[in-house]
């Protein structure tokens, strides 16, 4: 944990016009290694493309092979053109390389045009300029490939690292932290508050961050409250400053920008699982559980067996439990636990170990009889809900169902996940299982299942539930 750095206030004034950016910082030099390594990688690029393109050059004396400066035209065109579309930035693992192509193709046929005005008289081989543009294509793709497999995994190893500064929210601090620890790219060398951007605080902070070479600052969205006039203090002072979103405000995957005049608005198209998904989904699960059903029936047997030698009472247990649209269905489950169960929960709401109360979870539940432990160590007792899958009530894989008692403690930003079928298994239960302090942070993984959902998503949690059951992940 990266402990927050107290900003002594200095008497530090200096006009706010001046290039404090001109001053060296550590980091800096080897940012402008990666940023000349790449275009020299880029230019080897188009040399080599077009030595190889030469060769299918007619052999004219007004051809382009016989101009000797058109070679270095070539290189200061395309170097320029790609690096007007920001594509020297070093510190992008994703690199968008249908911008790249773009750049090289714009930089080939302005080459062409200059040579159709300004030298007329020259031959231009149409296959060896089409060779030239695929070549510069691949090769300079190719290394950008190579510098990013390199650049990764030079961070993995902690050998790249750029310095910065977080400045947050104290609620907001450890959230911020993971997500910039989870880049793989920067070094945080401290955190301050909010308080710290303020007028009479604002010089002292500056003046902090040159004594630690700090190149880049993240600042969250709620942290700073004049955006504009604080993004341009620190591009004036050449420090990078990152404005990091508050949660809520983190856009859906599928989200659709455009415009409304000359403002950007957003389109959130619905996530709900529904229309032709539904449909697909809910043959996918008719299919997969009638061959489950034919697979596993011997184990039904010997686990009905098991469970009427431990303890008196049914095999099956059922109960109310709260699915689509908020309609009540009973749920089938292997019997676990005794036959008074229900009635001792009260007494044990005080031992509840969920820290919010939504769910109840007891590790050492008095309740569990010896083969329900078993059960529920390797998730068995679930096995009869492949009955409710077949009768529409659940799915396969979904947002797990709850009691009446856990959804009457539902905020209003939960019930989005009644809004498909719940199912036996989801991406909350393959990510942590009972491991999972909150129901808040379940639903966040139930409510990311549902904005992604797609046939394949559920094929892998579907084999990752096999996975971290077998494990007896978080199973209690």
């Amino acid at each position: 944990m990266v402990t927050t750095s107290y900003i002594p206030l200095v008497n530090f004034k200096s006009d706010l016009r001046s290039a404090k950016g001109a001053r060296k910082k550590g980091g800096l030099a080897l940012r402008l290694f990666q940023v000349i390594a790449l275009i020299l990688l880029d230019a080897t690029s188009i040399i080599l493309a077009w030595k190889i393109a030469a060769f299918y050059e007619t052999p004219l004396e007004s051809s382009l092979k016989a101009k000797g400066y058109y070679e270095l035209l070539i290189l200061i065109a395309e170097l320029s053109i790609i690096a007007s579309k920001g594509l020297y930035d070093v510190r992008i693992h994703n690199r968008n390389y249908a911008r790249l192509i773009t750049a090289v193709f714009l930089s080939n046929v302005f080459l062409l045009l200059i040579t159709f005005l300004y030298e007329p008289n020259l031959y231009v081989s149409h296959l060896s300029f089409i060779v030239f543009l695929f070549l510069s294509i691949v090769f300079i793709c190719t290394g950008r490939i190579i510098f990013d497999i390199a650049n990764r995994k030079l961070c993995q190893l902690g050998v790249i690292r750029y310095p910065v500064f977080l400045i947050t929210d104290v609620e907001e601090q450890d959230s911020n932290i993971n997500l910039i620890e989870k880049e793989n790219l920067y070094k945080l060398v401290g955190v301050a508050e909010a308080s710290s951007l303020d007028r009479d605080n604002r010089e002292a902070m500056l003046e902090f961050l040159y004594n630690r070479d700090i190149l880049e600052v993240f600042v969250s969205w709620n942290a700073i409250k004049k955006r504009l006039y604080i993004s341009w203090y620190f591009l004036s002072a050449g420090i990078t400053l990152r404005i990091l979103p508050t949660e809520r405000e983190v856009l859906p995957s599928k989200s659709i920008l455009w415009m409304i005049g000359e403002v950007p608005c957003l389109t959130i198209p619905a996530s709900i699982i529904a229309g032709g998904d539904f449909w697909i989904k809910r043959c996918f699960d008719i299919f997969c559980t009638i061959f489950l059903l034919l697979l596993l029936s011997p184990l039904y047997l010997i686990i009905a067996l098991l469970i009427k030698l431990d303890s008196p009472g049914s095999v099956f247990f059922k109960q109310n439990r709260i699915g689509l649209h908020c309609k009540q269905f009973k749920i089938w489950k292997f019997r676990t636990m005794n036959i008074n169960a229900e009635n001792l929960l009260e007494t044990l709401e005080a031992k509840n170990e969920i820290k919010d109360g939504i769910l109840f979870k007891l590790k050492d539940d008095p309740r569990i009889t010896r083969i329900g432990k078993f059960l529920r160590l390797y998730s068995l007792d679930e096995l009869p809900q492949l009955f409710n899958v077949l009768l529409g009530e659940m799915s396969l894989v979904g947002p797990r169902p709850h009691s009446i008692r856990d959804v009457e403690r539902f905020k209003k930003s939960h019930f989005i996940r009644q809004e498909v079928l719940p199912g036996i298994t989801g991406l909350w239960q393959v990510s942590g299982r009972s491991n999972i302090e909150t129901f808040d942070d379940g639903v966040k993984l139930d409510i990311k299942y549902i904005e992604n959902w797609s046939l394949w998503l559920d094929m892998k949690i579907l084999l990752k539930t096999v996975k971290v059951v077998l494990q007896k992940t978080g199973a209690y």
